[in-house]
Protein backbone atom coordinates (compact mmCIF):
# COMPACT_ATOMS: atom_id res chain seq x y z
CA UNK A 1 0.00 0.00 0.00
CA UNK A 2 1.20 3.61 -0.72
CA UNK A 3 0.98 5.64 2.45
CA UNK A 4 2.70 8.33 3.68
CA UNK A 5 3.96 9.86 6.82
CA UNK A 6 1.12 11.89 7.16
CA UNK A 7 -1.07 8.99 7.12
CA UNK A 8 0.91 7.14 10.28
CA UNK A 9 0.97 10.27 11.95
CA UNK A 10 -2.88 11.02 11.28
CA UNK A 11 -3.70 7.71 12.49
CA UNK A 12 -1.64 7.55 15.72
CA UNK A 13 -2.87 11.37 16.59
CA UNK A 14 -6.47 9.33 16.56
CA UNK A 15 -5.37 6.88 18.44
CA UNK A 16 -3.91 9.09 21.05
CA UNK A 17 -7.28 10.73 21.40
CA UNK A 18 -9.06 7.57 22.03
CA UNK A 19 -6.89 6.20 24.19
CA UNK A 20 -6.31 9.31 26.65
CA UNK A 21 -10.11 9.61 26.75
CA UNK A 22 -9.52 7.54 29.95
CA UNK A 23 -8.77 10.87 31.49
CA UNK A 24 -12.24 12.31 30.96
CA UNK A 25 -13.12 9.41 32.98
CA UNK A 26 -11.08 10.13 35.56
CA UNK A 27 -12.24 13.44 35.91
CA UNK A 28 -14.89 11.81 37.92
CA UNK A 29 -13.10 12.55 41.41
CA UNK A 30 -13.23 16.33 40.94
CA UNK A 31 -16.97 16.08 40.87
CA UNK A 32 -19.08 16.48 44.17
CA UNK A 33 -22.44 14.83 42.67
CA UNK A 34 -22.68 11.15 40.59
CA UNK A 35 -22.75 11.19 37.05
CA UNK A 36 -25.91 11.21 35.16
CA UNK A 37 -26.72 7.42 34.96
CA UNK A 38 -28.74 7.71 31.39
CA UNK A 39 -26.02 9.87 30.01
CA UNK A 40 -23.83 7.57 30.71
CA UNK A 41 -25.96 4.34 29.29
CA UNK A 42 -26.89 5.80 26.30
CA UNK A 43 -23.49 6.97 25.40
CA UNK A 44 -22.16 3.28 25.69
CA UNK A 45 -24.94 1.75 23.70
CA UNK A 46 -24.10 4.76 20.66
CA UNK A 47 -20.61 3.68 21.18
CA UNK A 48 -21.65 -0.50 20.69
CA UNK A 49 -24.07 0.86 17.52
CA UNK A 50 -21.18 2.60 15.79
CA UNK A 51 -18.46 -0.55 16.44
CA UNK A 52 -20.70 -3.06 15.23
CA UNK A 53 -22.03 -1.40 12.18
CA UNK A 54 -18.70 -0.34 11.12
CA UNK A 55 -17.74 -3.59 11.75
CA UNK A 56 -20.07 -5.80 9.64
CA UNK A 57 -20.81 -3.29 7.33
CA UNK A 58 -16.92 -1.49 6.63
CA UNK A 59 -14.87 -3.79 7.69
CA UNK A 60 -16.16 -7.38 7.55
CA UNK A 61 -17.36 -6.49 3.88
CA UNK A 62 -14.33 -4.75 2.85
CA UNK A 63 -12.19 -7.84 3.84
CA UNK A 64 -13.78 -10.09 2.24
CA UNK A 65 -13.83 -8.37 -0.78
CA UNK A 66 -9.82 -7.85 -0.42
CA UNK A 67 -9.21 -11.28 0.35
CA UNK A 68 -11.36 -12.81 -2.41
CA UNK A 69 -9.46 -11.09 -4.51
CA UNK A 70 -5.99 -11.64 -3.45
CA UNK A 71 -6.95 -15.59 -2.77
CA UNK A 72 -9.41 -16.21 -5.03
CA UNK A 73 -11.69 -18.70 -3.78
CA UNK A 74 -9.70 -19.19 -0.28
CA UNK A 75 -10.45 -15.40 0.62
CA UNK A 76 -13.96 -15.80 2.58
CA UNK A 77 -12.31 -18.79 4.30
CA UNK A 78 -9.13 -16.46 5.07
CA UNK A 79 -12.00 -13.63 6.35
CA UNK A 80 -13.62 -15.68 8.45
CA UNK A 81 -10.76 -17.43 10.22
CA UNK A 82 -9.26 -13.88 10.42
CA UNK A 83 -12.55 -12.46 11.93
CA UNK A 84 -12.91 -15.20 15.22
CA UNK A 85 -8.97 -15.13 15.27
CA UNK A 86 -9.72 -11.46 16.44
CA UNK A 87 -12.41 -12.33 19.01
CA UNK A 88 -10.51 -15.56 20.18
CA UNK A 89 -7.58 -12.91 21.00
CA UNK A 90 -9.78 -10.65 22.81
CA UNK A 91 -11.65 -13.37 24.55
CA UNK A 92 -8.05 -14.88 25.44
CA UNK A 93 -6.95 -11.47 26.91
CA UNK A 94 -10.65 -11.30 28.97
CA UNK A 95 -9.49 -14.69 30.03
CA UNK A 96 -6.23 -14.14 31.69
CA UNK A 97 -7.47 -11.21 33.70
CA UNK A 98 -8.84 -12.21 36.30
CA UNK A 99 -12.98 -11.10 36.94
CA UNK A 100 -12.66 -9.17 39.67
CA UNK A 101 -9.51 -7.24 38.56
CA UNK A 102 -11.01 -6.64 35.33
CA UNK A 103 -12.59 -3.33 34.99
CA UNK A 104 -14.26 -4.30 31.47
CA UNK A 105 -16.39 -6.06 34.39
CA UNK A 106 -18.57 -2.89 35.20
CA UNK A 107 -20.18 -1.97 38.21
CA UNK A 108 -23.10 0.50 37.33
CA UNK A 109 -22.20 4.04 37.39
CA UNK A 110 -23.96 4.70 41.06
CA UNK A 111 -21.13 2.37 42.26
CA UNK A 112 -18.18 4.86 41.49
CA UNK A 113 -19.39 8.00 41.34
CA UNK A 114 -19.46 9.75 44.78
CA UNK A 115 -19.52 12.89 47.12
CA UNK A 116 -15.88 12.67 48.07
CA UNK A 117 -17.46 15.05 51.06
CA UNK A 118 -19.93 12.04 52.41
CA UNK A 119 -19.34 9.26 54.79
CA UNK A 120 -21.40 7.35 53.14
CA UNK A 121 -19.59 5.93 50.26
CA UNK A 122 -20.75 3.80 47.32
CA UNK A 123 -20.18 -0.07 48.07
CA UNK A 124 -17.47 -0.56 45.38
CA UNK A 125 -15.32 1.46 47.67
CA UNK A 126 -15.49 -0.25 50.21
CA UNK A 127 -14.69 2.17 52.77
CA UNK A 128 -15.07 5.80 53.43
CA UNK A 129 -12.95 7.83 52.45
CA UNK A 130 -12.73 10.19 55.61
CA UNK A 131 -12.15 7.47 57.70
CA UNK A 132 -8.01 6.92 57.37
CA UNK A 133 -7.92 5.05 60.62
CA UNK A 134 -8.06 1.63 58.46
CA UNK A 135 -4.93 1.80 56.76
CA UNK A 136 -4.57 -1.90 55.26
CA UNK A 137 -8.40 -1.47 53.69
CA UNK A 138 -6.56 1.91 51.84
CA UNK A 139 -3.72 0.23 50.92
CA UNK A 140 -6.51 -2.73 49.06
CA UNK A 141 -8.14 -0.07 47.36
CA UNK A 142 -4.76 1.46 46.07
CA UNK A 143 -3.86 -1.43 44.82
CA UNK A 144 -7.06 -2.63 43.08
CA UNK A 145 -7.18 0.71 41.01
CA UNK A 146 -3.58 -0.28 40.08
CA UNK A 147 -3.97 -3.71 39.41
CA UNK A 148 -7.35 -1.63 37.01
CA UNK A 149 -4.61 0.76 35.55
CA UNK A 150 -2.57 -2.15 34.71
CA UNK A 151 -5.40 -4.63 33.09
CA UNK A 152 -6.90 -1.03 30.82
CA UNK A 153 -3.18 -1.80 29.13
CA UNK A 154 -3.55 -5.32 28.33
CA UNK A 155 -7.12 -4.16 27.21
CA UNK A 156 -6.79 -1.36 24.99
CA UNK A 157 -3.28 -2.40 23.14
CA UNK A 158 -5.86 -4.51 20.73
CA UNK A 159 -8.42 -1.28 20.09
CA UNK A 160 -5.35 0.71 19.67
CA UNK A 161 -4.54 -1.15 16.79
CA UNK A 162 -8.11 -1.41 15.87
CA UNK A 163 -8.03 2.46 15.77
CA UNK A 164 -4.62 2.89 14.10
CA UNK A 165 -5.33 0.27 11.18
CA UNK A 166 -8.89 1.68 10.57
CA UNK A 167 -7.53 5.10 10.25
CA UNK A 168 -4.62 4.23 7.62
CA UNK A 169 -7.15 2.49 5.06
CA UNK A 170 -9.86 5.23 5.77
CA UNK A 171 -9.50 8.75 7.73
CA UNK A 172 -13.56 9.05 8.22
CA UNK A 173 -13.92 5.54 9.61
CA UNK A 174 -10.60 6.07 11.69
CA UNK A 175 -12.23 8.82 13.15
CA UNK A 176 -15.42 7.45 14.04
CA UNK A 177 -14.16 4.20 15.49
CA UNK A 178 -11.35 6.58 17.70
CA UNK A 179 -15.04 8.49 19.06
CA UNK A 180 -16.55 5.03 19.55
CA UNK A 181 -13.49 4.00 21.78
CA UNK A 182 -12.79 7.25 23.38
CA UNK A 183 -16.94 6.67 24.62
CA UNK A 184 -15.66 3.60 25.70
CA UNK A 185 -12.99 4.22 27.42
CA UNK A 186 -14.39 7.23 30.03
CA UNK A 187 -16.10 4.53 32.53
CA UNK A 188 -12.41 2.56 32.61
CA UNK A 189 -10.66 5.88 33.62
CA UNK A 190 -13.59 6.17 36.58
CA UNK A 191 -12.64 2.27 36.98
CA UNK A 192 -8.95 3.37 37.79
CA UNK A 193 -9.32 7.07 39.50
CA UNK A 194 -12.07 5.71 41.89
CA UNK A 195 -10.40 3.20 43.61
CA UNK A 196 -6.98 5.25 43.91
CA UNK A 197 -8.86 8.23 45.27
CA UNK A 198 -10.59 6.42 47.84
CA UNK A 199 -7.66 5.11 49.00
CA UNK A 200 -5.01 7.39 48.88
CA UNK A 201 -7.45 10.94 48.53
CA UNK A 202 -5.11 12.50 46.24
CA UNK A 203 -7.06 13.37 43.18
CA UNK A 204 -4.26 14.38 40.94
CA UNK A 205 -2.90 11.00 40.97
CA UNK A 206 -5.65 9.13 40.75
CA UNK A 207 -6.60 11.43 37.46
CA UNK A 208 -2.57 11.41 36.48
CA UNK A 209 -3.04 7.51 37.00
CA UNK A 210 -6.11 7.29 34.76
CA UNK A 211 -5.08 9.22 32.15
CA UNK A 212 -1.78 7.57 31.52
CA UNK A 213 -3.36 3.67 31.76
CA UNK A 214 -5.01 5.05 28.21
CA UNK A 215 -1.47 5.31 26.81
CA UNK A 216 -1.45 1.25 25.82
CA UNK A 217 -3.77 2.30 22.72
CA UNK A 218 -0.91 4.87 21.37
CA UNK A 219 1.48 2.36 22.40
CA UNK A 220 -0.67 -0.84 20.38
CA UNK A 221 -0.55 2.09 17.59
CA UNK A 222 3.19 2.09 17.53
CA UNK A 223 3.62 -1.74 17.45
CA UNK A 224 1.33 -1.71 14.68
CA UNK A 225 3.79 0.54 13.03
CA UNK A 226 6.79 -0.93 13.55
CA UNK A 227 5.80 -5.10 12.72
CA UNK A 228 3.67 -4.57 10.06
CA UNK A 229 4.91 -1.18 7.75
CA UNK A 230 7.62 -3.81 6.16
CA UNK A 231 4.44 -6.20 5.13
CA UNK A 232 1.88 -4.19 4.63
CA UNK A 233 0.01 -5.32 1.56
CA UNK A 234 -3.53 -5.20 0.22
CA UNK A 235 -3.86 -9.31 1.17
CA UNK A 236 -2.25 -8.49 4.65
CA UNK A 237 -4.57 -5.24 5.20
CA UNK A 238 -7.57 -7.76 4.98
CA UNK A 239 -6.49 -10.14 7.35
CA UNK A 240 -5.81 -7.17 9.93
CA UNK A 241 -9.34 -5.61 9.17
CA UNK A 242 -11.41 -9.02 9.69
CA UNK A 243 -9.30 -9.51 12.74
CA UNK A 244 -10.62 -5.67 14.40
CA UNK A 245 -13.85 -6.52 12.77
CA UNK A 246 -13.67 -9.29 15.36
CA UNK A 247 -12.45 -7.48 18.23
CA UNK A 248 -14.86 -4.41 17.41
CA UNK A 249 -17.99 -6.88 17.83
CA UNK A 250 -16.47 -8.63 20.70
CA UNK A 251 -15.84 -5.44 23.06
CA UNK A 252 -19.43 -4.34 21.78
CA UNK A 253 -21.04 -7.31 23.14
CA UNK A 254 -19.20 -8.41 25.60
CA UNK A 255 -18.44 -5.10 27.24
CA UNK A 256 -19.72 -1.93 25.87
CA UNK A 257 -23.32 -3.33 25.87
CA UNK A 258 -23.57 -5.07 29.40
CA UNK A 259 -21.55 -2.27 31.16
CA UNK A 260 -24.55 0.31 29.52
CA UNK A 261 -27.55 -2.24 31.19
CA UNK A 262 -26.19 -1.83 34.09
CA UNK A 263 -25.68 2.00 33.88
CA UNK A 264 -29.57 2.88 33.08
CA UNK A 265 -32.55 1.39 31.58
CA UNK A 266 -32.91 -0.85 28.63
CA UNK A 267 -34.72 1.19 26.04
CA UNK A 268 -31.80 3.85 26.50
CA UNK A 269 -29.32 1.20 25.97
CA UNK A 270 -31.01 0.25 22.57
CA UNK A 271 -31.99 3.71 21.38
CA UNK A 272 -28.38 4.89 21.87
CA UNK A 273 -27.64 1.35 20.09
CA UNK A 274 -29.60 2.62 16.86
CA UNK A 275 -28.80 5.90 16.72
CA UNK A 276 -25.03 4.96 16.86
CA UNK A 277 -25.90 2.49 13.79
CA UNK A 278 -28.27 5.12 12.31
CA UNK A 279 -25.41 8.26 12.24
CA UNK A 280 -22.80 5.64 11.07
CA UNK A 281 -24.66 4.76 8.09
CA UNK A 282 -25.93 8.53 7.37
CA UNK A 283 -22.52 9.28 7.36
CA UNK A 284 -21.09 6.76 5.38
CA UNK A 285 -23.89 7.22 2.69
CA UNK A 286 -23.06 10.63 2.72
CA UNK A 287 -19.21 10.23 2.64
Amino acid sequence: MDLGMLDYVRAFALTAFAGLSTGLGGLVVFRKKPLNQHVISGSLGFSAGVMIYIAFVEMLSGAFETLSNSYEGRGELYTVLAFFGGILLTMLIDFLVPEEKNPHEMHGISEVSFDPHEESQPEAAEVSIIDRAETGKKRSLTRVGMVSAIAIIVHNLPEGLATFVAALADPTLGISIAIAIAIHNIPEGIAVAVPLYAGTGDKKRSFLIALASGLAEPIGALAGFFIFRPFLSESLMGIIFASVAGIMVYISLDELLPSAEKQGEHHIVIGGLILGMLIMAVTLLIL
